[in-house]
């Protein structure tokens, strides 16, 4: 399952939810075009000139796979607005994916993309903790936070957004959802920043694995907040949080169905929101449809899903821009059983951005469903001479499979055991015990598979 403001770290179909990994190649979409000055995944620097300059340290980590943080690079960072905060923090930008970026990742580990820290520079300590997609206006309200509880400011509900911040900072996700849920008990009703505080207190409930207590938060809280792109991603997470409660669970059918209603509505035209948010909510709405076993009503959702996208493509300014939806426009146009309408788009991407995985990841993907094998093959070895870190792993994993379609189980076997012993030359937190453990079971059924 994957959200709808950010990318989750799981196995999926070449979007936010796959295997992690970064380019060899300059990183796509980086921040150097943007308004504000970023520092490229040089933590110490960062570190040493927050502390010179005293300031707090804002930082933005991504990967190249999370469409959600390719969407934040293409609209939202190079939004000139910006440029006036350049002064308030000291500005880094972790890639995850490659592995000088593990020491990071130790001290502040990461589960969602993007995931915003802004760090008191003294303590290394996280302020706040803001995982997804934000707006202009959403990350102002961000720097104003931070500010605040840099400078020890905050008070009342303002006070305790600022504690559940930093706890979620510290990975505390059930005590932060505690402390989130008094902030909005105690705070007025229009409080500035409830919309806010509400995604938080989702995410931090998401995280501790509270999903029907999320479920039920969003159903609750959602009347309170403002129609805004913070309303839709609270709709999103709720709905998202009611997908993973267990079917027996008294109440589950019909807070799944009280928070598609709501998905649905967050659709609505009127409703301002990134495009890139607009799409998952569509993907999630497909997801609840499945959930229910409406495999008509998840196809023409998805109609619906990839005829936006399309749109949203059609209107983007740049490659890299336009690329943002590669991912969604892919498993859109699978379940519609079309993956041949998602190819040319793809193909385009590779051509324009070179030193992009992605797309030659994503087209080995497809040809492997479309039987062009031959293609599929070269599409991987493409991709294999531009990856490093845990997203390899996923692009072995994917050779793999084209092997087996080739009836090559030796090779595929061969694939595997490269896969497992690059695993084993990357941080554990780049190559998870889980990542592992899947490719060591893939592995075992492919030897048994072979022939005798």
């Amino acid at each position: 399952m994957r959200l709808p403001i950010f990318c989750l770290l799981a196995v999926g179909v070449w979007g936010c939810a796959t295997e992690r990994s970064a380019s060899v190649s300059e990183p796509p979409a980086a921040h150097a075009s943007g308004a504000l000055p970023f520092i490229e995944n040089d933590y110490p620097r960062a570190l040493a000139e927050a502390r010179e300059r005293g300031l707090p340290l804002f930082v933005d980590t991504w990967a190249p796979w999370c469409h959600t943080c390719r969407s934040m690079r293409a609209y939202v960072f190079t939004d000139a607005a910006l440029a006036r905060h350049a002064g308030r923090f000291v500005w880094l930008e972790v890639d995850t994916d490659l592995p000088s970026s593990a020491a990071f990742l130790e001290k502040y580990p990461v589960e969602f993309w993007p995931t915003f820290f802004i760090l008191d520079p003294k303590e290394e300590k996280a302020l706040v903790r803001f995982a997804g997609s934000a707006t202009v206006a959403q990350l102002e309200k961000l720097f104003e936070d931070g500010e605040r509880a840099y400078r020890g400011a905050a008070q009342g509900p303002e006070a305790l957004l600022a504690r559940g911040d930093a706890l979620y900072g510290e990975g505390k996700s059930a005590e932060a959802a505690d402390v989130l849920a008094q902030a909005l008990a105690e705070a007025p009703a229009d409080w500035s920043r409830r919309g806010r505080a509400l995604e938080s207190l989702l995410v931090a409930q998401y995280g501790a694995k509270r999903h029907e207590a999320c479920a039920r938060t969003a159903l609750a809280e959602l009347p309170k907040v403002p129609p805004s792109a913070s309303w839709a991603n609270a709709a999103g997470l709720g709905l998202s949080c009611a997908l993973q409660v267990p079917p027996e669970t008294p109440g589950a059918k019909e807070l799944t169905a009280a928070l598609e209603e709501k998905g649905r509505q967050a659709l609505s035209p009127e409703l301002a929101m990134p495009a890139d948010d607009r799409s998952g909510v569509y993907e999630l709405l497909v997801e609840a449809r499945k959930h229910v076993g409406d495999e008509a009503g998840a196809k023409a959702l998805a109609g619906q899903w990839l005829s936006f996208l399309e749109g949203e493509a059609a209107r983007a300014p740049t490659p890299d821009a336009r690329s943002v939806f590669d991912s969604h426009r892919m498993s859109a146009a699978l379940v519609l059983d079309d993956p041949m309408r998602a190819v040319p788009t793809i193909e385009q991407s590779e051509r324009d951005l070179p030193n992009d995985y992605n797309p030659p990841a994503r087209l080995a993907n497809l040809y492997r469903r479309l039987n062009r094998l031959d293609d599929a093959l070269a599409a991987s070895t493409r991709a294999l001479a531009k990856v490093q870190g845990g997203r390899r792993l996923r692009v072995l994993s994917e050779r793999a499979e084209i092997h087996l379609a080739r009836g090559e189980r030796d090779e595929a076997a061969r694939t595997l055991e490269d896969a497992l012993a690059y695993a084993k030359s990357l941080s554990s937190v780049q190559a998870s015990p889980r990542t592992v453990a899947s490719l060591e079971k893939k592995l075992a059924e492919v030897k048994g598979q072979r022939a005798p």
